[in-house]
Order: structure tokens, then C-alpha cells, then sequence
């Protein structure tokens, strides 16, 4: 049974699960408790942020952040997991559709460069450079394969449809994901665009570079 909850701390988030006065399944208090996680490292960096930190911002124990997480191991993969969800929610709509490829690409591309300006970005992007275990650095690797895979698939079936332009899919796909990660060096959430806007943006930019000439 959770603890009931301090008083708020200075700084502490105001619309924490945890408030009294909201009821919250189980998986909602999970969520919060990754979107925390995530948000603090962005602002502090992986390293920097303890699950302390954490818990403060959620106005909650450090034990309870153990309830719905194992380590911050785990908590920076389920950012990480959840920014890619946010990609991979559209794949079953993109097979399904008969638009074009180039068509289907943008609005990947539109998915993913929202994703990455989002609050899962940093993680999405960053997780693999924070010393993970064989085994989680490896999970983070396929999941970054799966969305690889698809962008060149796009690539591949766009030049045979006719609406991509003849060229490599695999450097065109890395040079897609590249431009798209290096949106979480620079993007802020006080930025005028916001991250639907951004993901619009880089998309227009792409589908125009990918017309066949």
C-alpha cells in the first residue's frame, strides 16, 4: 500500500498522480513516474539525476519509484521505449494505407521528429551513450533497428512506385534519422514551434529532397 504523500516539497510537480485528491490506476502512476524521469534528464542529464530526484518531483518516497520501476536503468529504457512509441504508432495505419511511399514517409517522418522534440526525446536519443548493460544496450539497439528498417523499407518501395528518387536507402535513411535526431541538441519547449510543428517541418523538407527529379 503507497505511503501518503508528504507534504509538497518546493519545486514539486502539482499535478503528480499522487495528489489526493485524483484516483489512479496503477499504470497511470507508471507513466507519470517515466515522464518525470525522463524530464530530469533531459534537464540534468542521465548521470546527474537520482531517483531521489525523481521521487522529489512527484512528491513521493524513493521506495514507491521501486514499485513501478526495478532501476534507473530500467526507467531510462521504458523513456526510451515510450518516445519510440510514439514512432511506431502509426505503422499499422502506414501498411494499411495506399498512398504512395513518399506519402507514407512523411508522415513518419512527421511522427518521429514530433517524437524527438517531445519529452521523450533526449532519451530516445541518449540512452544508448549512458554505460547500459549488454543486455539493455542490445534492447535499445533492436528497437532502433526496427525503426531503421522501416524508414529504408519506405525508401526501397518509394523508388520502386516511382514517387522516391533514385537513391541509397540505407544513407538516405541515416541521413533522415540523423537530421531528426540532432533535433534534441537544439529544440527547447519554449521554442516557438511546437514539437507537431517541428515534425511538419523536417517532413515538408524531406518529402520536397526525396521527389524523384
Amino acid at each position: 500500500m503507497l505511503k501518503k504523500p508528504a507534504p509538497a516539497r518546493p519545486g514539486a510537480s502539482t499535478d503528480s498522480p499522487w495528489s489526493p485528491s485524483r484516483a489512479k490506476t496503477r499504470q497511470l502512476k507508471r507513466e507519470a513516474v517515466i515522464l518525470a524521469a525522463a524530464r530530469a534528464f533531459r534537464e540534468h542529464g542521465y548521470h546527474n539525476t537520482s531517483l531521489e530526484d525523481v521521487a522529489s518531483a512527484l512528491n513521493v518516497t524513493k521506495p514507491t519509484i521501486y514499485y513501478y520501476v526495478a532501476n534507473k536503468e530500467e526507467i531510462l529504457f521504458e523513456c526510451f521505449r515510450a518516445g519510440l512509441d510514439q514512432i511506431k504508432s502509426v505503422f499499422g495505419d502506414l501498411d494499411a494505407s495506399k498512398h504512395t511511399a513518399r506519402e507514407k514517409l512523411r508522415v513518419l517522418i512527421r511522427h518521429y521528429g514530433a517524437a524527438i522534440a517531445g519529452e521523450f526525446g533526449w532519451c530516445m536519443v541518449r540512452a544508448e551513450d549512458q554505460d547500459l548493460s549488454p543486455a539493455m544496450s542490445a534492447r535499445v539497439k533492436a528497437l532502433k533497428s526496427e525503426i531503421d528498417q522501416r524508414i529504408r523499407g519506405l525508401i526501397k518501395e518509394g523508388i520502386k512506385d516511382g514517387s522516391v528518387g533514385n537513391c541509397d536507402p540505407k544513407m538516405t535513411a541515416f541521413a533522415i534519422a540523423g537530421a531528426l535526431n540532432w533535433i534534441s541538441h537544439w529544440y527547447h519547449k519554449d521554442a516557438s514551434l511546437s514539437p507537431a510543428e517541428v515534425g511538419e517541418a523536417f517532413a515538408l523538407v524531406f518529402d520536397h529532397t526525396l521527389k524523384p527529379r
